[in-house]
């Protein structure tokens, strides 16, 4: 490659992050500046000293801090049990021959083009009866086995983990528990972070199901939480702001640390002594 070429990618990359990075740095800098700063022309491109009472402001009309943790609790309970029963779901659909094996899988991948918001409804009459409404657990409890995690899972599983493997395991006497926990786990960890990382990600973003579920303001999830505050301080946007910055910074570090992950467990089969 000529420099002028190399020159010519680094500029095109260099653009690409600047696009991808912008948004985030603007948000976080009008999180620390006033209404009049945050509408003034020219747009102001750097940080003010508004940060402290923007916060104040927002902890007046919310209990934002609850809300992050439960957005939290739901979005760690929803990813851990998701993980866990798709794993095994995806186990056992990977490396065992039973009756209807096919079938089952078929019928599971079917649902996977079912849209979500026609089950709306049915969900929510079934969480009124079980007295779920206005409870964290109706978000997590019903989502903890997906189609999507199970196939994604077992399609890992499939390509790379022999069954050679697991046999040998059995013969040097390790339980179906024990293969499941100390063989296939530890070999599908890029398979595990990327769908954590959605599942964390898809969790942390659910909007609709959380403003159906959820009635009272200490109960609130965070885009609940945020968009509450259109209504009751529809004029500072600079809480608003500084609770939407607030919002994302978990799902940049689960992505961050997710990715880390995945590129380490697709970087560790390639190196061979």
């Amino acid at each position: 490659m000529t420099r002028a070429a190399k020159i010519l990618l680094y500029l095109v990359l260099l653009t690409g992050v600047v696009i991808t990075v912008f948004p985030f740095f603007w948000m976080f800098v009008l999180a620390t500046l006033s209404r009049r700063e945050i509408f003034s022309y020219p747009p102001n491109l750097w940080f003010g000293e508004y940060l402290v009472d923007n916060y104040h402001n927002l902890m007046n009309f919310v209990p934002f801090l609850r809300n992050m943790w439960n957005s939290l609790y739901i979005a760690g309970m929803a990813t851990v049990t998701t993980l866990f029963f798709c794993s095994l779901g995806a186990y056992g659909f990977a490396m065992y021959d039973f009756k209807g094996k096919e079938f089952f899988f078929a019928f599971m991948i079917g649902t996977i083009m079912i849209p979500p918001i026609l089950g709306t409804i049915p969900w929510f009459i079934m969480m009124r009866f079980f007295g779920w409404v206005d409870q964290a657990r109706a978000l997590w409890v019903p989502g903890m086995a997906s189609a999507f995690g199970i196939f994604l899972l077992r399609q890992y599983i499939e390509s790379a983990i022999p069954r050679a493997l697991q046999d040998a395991a059995r013969i040097d006497g390790c339980s179906e528990v024990r293969i499941y926990w100390q063989v296939v786990l530890p070999l599908i960890g890029p398979g595990i972070g990327a769908l954590g990382m959605v599942t964390f990600i898809g969790s942390w973003n659910n909007f609709l199901g959380a403003l159906i579920i959820l009635r009272s303001r200490v109960t609130f999830t965070i885009p609940v939480a945020l968009s509450s505050l259109q209504g009751m301080i529809s004029t500072d946007y600079g809480a608003v702001m500084i609770g939407t910055a607030m919002g994302t910074l978990p799902i940049l570090i689960a992505f961050l640390l997710a990715s880390n992950q995945i590129i380490s467990g697709l970087t560790a089969g390639a190196l061979k002594e």
